[in-house]
């Protein structure tokens, strides 16, 4: 709290201190120009995730179909995933990215569109596509059979 000063000797009133504070700069990182990265397509039943990274792992820009808007059961359409897929494909170019190798993980609906959606409208080129899903040597026990 104010230090309280009198004027006058009669009305206390709070002293104006002014504070000196640093000001603390963020350095400008420097733009990195990459032209080769990896694309990772996570296509889940209920949302499609892209991340684009580089070849050292390091994200450069990553979408998915609830980021853009989608909500509820639209999410794990084929439409929403190239959505997802045009944003990203569109960061990927900013950065300088031209060519790509995709890695498709998951039984989505939102797996093929996004690839198609990468070679049209992003404008990267697809060196290789692979199927990265795992598959259990029967490990968990699956979830019941749905009764509808």
């Amino acid at each position: 709290m104010a230090k309280l000063e009198t004027i006058d000797g009669s009305i206390p009133t709070p002293s104006k201190r002014k504070s000196k504070r640093k000001k603390t700069f963020k350095k400008k990182r420097d733009k990195r120009v990459v032209h080769h990265g990896i694309v990772h397509i996570q296509a889940s039943f209920n949302n499609t995730l892209i991340t684009i990274a580089d070849t050292e792992g390091n994200v450069v820009v990553g979408s998915s179909a609830g980021s853009i808007g989608f909500r509820g059961s639209r999410k794990g359409t084929p439409f929403a995933a190239t959505q997802a897929a045009v944003r990203a494909g569109h960061g990927a170019k900013a950065v300088g990215m031209r060519t790509v190798d995709v890695r498709v993980k998951g039984p989505g609906g939102g797996r093929e569109s996004a690839i198609r959606a990468l070679q049209a409208s992003g404008g990267l080129r697809v060196k290789s596509i692979c199927d990265v899903t795992p598959i259990p040597h029967n490990g968990c026990r699956p979830p019941k059979r749905r009764r509808v």
